[in-house]
């Protein structure tokens, strides 16, 4: 009798998830898939920033705990996460857009490294937090003369803006894995 090593249906139910990035493409349909598995989520985002857009065709903010909030605001998300009382925390928010990042560099590293540090330390202030899963890209890492995919363990790097933020934002997550 072995345990599967991945989350099942069963896990899911009646979970509270507080979800990052719930209003963007990715973060919609994991909230639509964490809904149907039965969990309790809680969504923390800008609003979506397109007309039409998946978050707004699917309904999710009568589906789910809408919160709309920015992930610079520290009060703000520590305030969400620890009204939500969440068991699991997926972090998926981000300043993604690569020509944004140019424009404006500073915003997308307060977002991504600053935002990311919030968000990890809002789950070290809350008790009922069990697992936090924070998502990145293949853009934070070193950009390799080699043809096979990324490892975690490959080096970081990040020649523009939105990969070196990425690849900062690499750096509070480990410290609070080995820390906390």
């Amino acid at each position: 009798n072995s345990a599967p090593l991945y989350p099942t249906a069963a896990f899911w139910r009646s979970k509270r998830v507080l979800l990052t990035g719930h209003t963007g493409f990715k973060g919609s349909w994991l909230a639509v898939w964490l809904r149907w598995l039965g969990a309790e989520v809680r969504g923390f985002a800008l609003p979506p920033e397109t007309r039409p857009n998946l978050f707004d065709r699917l309904h999710l903010a009568d589906a789910l705990d809408h919160v709309v909030g920015d992930l610079r605001d520290f009060n703000s998300v520590v305030r969400s996460v620890a009204d939500f009382q969440p068991d699991v925390v997926m972090h998926l928010a981000a300043q993604a857009i690569v020509r944004r990042a140019y424009r404006d560099p500073v915003g997308t590293f307060a977002t991504n490294v600053l935002g990311t540090a919030h968000v990890l330390e809002a789950c070290r202030q809350t008790s009922s937090v069990r697992a936090a899963v924070i998502v990145t890209t293949d853009k934070c890492y070193e950009i390799p003369e080699w043809t096979w995919p990324f490892r975690e363990g490959d080096r970081l790097g990040g020649d523009e803006p939105f990969g070196a933020s990425k690849a900062c934002a690499e750096l509070p997550k480990a410290a609070y894995r080995h820390s906390y």
